[in-house]
């Protein structure tokens, strides 16, 4: 997600007008957990409070827990322990998104009451990521962190259970040690626990999971909510000059003028449109001005301003504050100012 990244964390950034890490927050909230620990790094504290608060938006208390080097995600659940004080647990990836929530899967781990649990989802690239391993009578034999040859297409997401056995993982002799990458892989305590006779289970996840650590997934998840979880309100007047078609979301203190809406769509607040025809499948931040320009399928952050592009803008993530104008007089010559690691495609 660079350059993005170099000025946020990932988990900041929007999908449908909502920061990334407010989807796994309300999944949390949903199934009727109140403590949460938000683990963090060094440098980021101030920035993850400005952001979540103390948790009271969700109905949650939230602690801060600090990761004091990034040795993986083990290592995230284990420096959790001594704020746990011996409960039962759930980790969630702050940059996950299970669609349908996990009601299902937390009802399912406190009915059966099993030292771990692991949901698994069907992936076509499960070698990118942690493969549960079964013997003939399908009962889970290890997990493996990105396997070369995989034997099915079963991988898993970012949500876990478990009881305080966890942690017993990272002591005594055999106890689990980093990968070749230097990170105490999340697999590896499970694995351990099942070798050490504990129960661990594995249950599908029969939603849709989104993983959006990259342009391409970000586009397609911001795709794939606005489709099916948007439910449309309009809260500023448009005129009568401007035509909506579809599912929209306008926010409070916008003005939309001589402009075609075309749904799903969202719009946050006091954002400024006319002469242009906006969606499908875009999200556009607060405070922002579009003009002349035909814009669908992305995702426009606060503060941008687009403005008089001739050709259609489709598949994009503008970040922040960003001003993308044609105003060039040569029209055979583009002009461009651009940070480095970006995409640029005309």
């Amino acid at each position: 997600m660079q350059p993005l990244t170099f000025s946020t964390n990932k988990h900041f950034i929007p999908i449908a007008n909502k920061p990334l890490i407010f989807y796994p927050i309300e999944a949390i909230a949903e199934v009727g957990i109140k403590n949460v620990l938000i683990t963090y790094n060094l440098g980021w504290l101030d920035a993850v409070k400005n952001l979540l608060g103390d948790g009271s938006k969700w109905g949650l208390k939230f602690k801060y827990v600090l990761q004091k080097e990034p040795k993986g995600l083990a290592n995230v659940v284990e420096v959790c322990e001594d704020e746990l004080h011996g409960e039962e647990f759930v980790f969630h990836l702050g940059d996950n998104i299970f669609t349908e929530g996990i009601v299902d899967l937390y009802k399912y781990f406190m009915k059966e009451k099993p030292n771990g649990l692991v949901a698994m989802v069907e992936h076509p690239e499960n070698w990118r990521l942690g493969v549960p391993y079964f013997d003939k009578g399908g009962n889970l034999l290890k997990i493996v962190e990105k396997p070369k040859n995989p034997p099915h297409k079963f991988a898993m997401p970012g949500i876990y259970f478990a009881d305080s056995n966890f942690f017993k993982t990272f002591r005594g002799k055999d106890k689990v040690k980093p990968s070749s990458r230097g990170e105490y892989e999340i697999p590896d305590p499970f694995t351990w626990m099942i070798n050490h006779g504990y129960k661990v289970l594995v249950k599908e996840y029969k939603g849709k999971w989104l993983d959006p650590g990259k342009f391409g997934d970000w586009i397609a998840s911001n795709k794939y909510l606005l489709e099916h979880k948007l439910e449309g309100e309009i809260l500023s007047k448009v005129d009568k000059t401007s035509k909506i078609k579809g599912k929209v979301v306008i926010g409070n203190g916008c003005k939309i003028t001589k402009s075609f809406l075309k749904g799903p769509l969202i719009i946050g607040d006091n954002v400024v449109i006319s002469k242009s025809i906006i969606g499908p499948y875009i999200s556009i931040g607060s405070n922002c001005i579009i003009k002349g320009c035909k814009i669908e399928n992305g995702v426009l952050m606060e503060d941008v301003k687009v403005k008089n592009i001739k050709r259609p803008i489709i598949g994009s993530l503008i970040g922040s504050s960003s001003d993308i104008e044609d105003n060039n007089k040569y029209k055979r010559s583009v002009s461009l100012f651009v940070a480095e690691k970006s995409q640029v495609r005309i």
